[in-house]
């Protein structure tokens, strides 16, 4: 198997585990485990407008959902960046380095970030339904 067609999969392999990632924290812990009024009076809670999980929320995942599927997903992982970079300091700054710090740290979205920046630098990878052209 050639270099280019094992990073075509490396690059498959990133995106869909990163779509996961985002269902996994919209659908699991944001609707299934907090509920979404909880979720948004966790924002409230921290000083963001509570509307703004209902947004969050979506954006995951349709988000996660497009990543998964391959459609646009170069475009899909930078426009999830607000999301987390709104995590990180709003949600997990005070809370210090490491996840099982009370609330979580900070690691986990800084490394989504790192992961969805790889992801549009890298582009789409193989099988994707609608692949994006490279940037120029």
């Amino acid at each position: 198997m050639s270099h280019d067609r094992l990073t075509d999969y490396a690059v498959t392999l990133l995106r869909v585990s990163l779509g996961v990632m985002y269902l996994a924290h919209s659908i699991v812990l944001k609707l299934f485990t907090f509920g979404l009024p909880g979720t948004a009076s966790y924002f409230e809670s921290i000083g963001l407008p509570g509307w703004l999980a209902y947004l969050t929320f979506s954006a995951e995942a349709v988000g996660g959902m497009m990543l998964v599927l391959g459609i646009y997903a170069r475009w899909v992982a930078i426009a999830l960046l607000p999301a987390l970079l709104g995590a990180i300091i709003w949600a997990h700054s005070g809370n210090g380095w490491v996840f099982n710090a009370p609330g979580g740290g900070w690691e986990y979205p800084l490394y989504l970030v790192v992961l969805s920046v790889a992801q549009f630098l890298l582009g789409d990878g193989r099988y994707a339904l609608r692949p994006t052209l490279a940037p120029r």
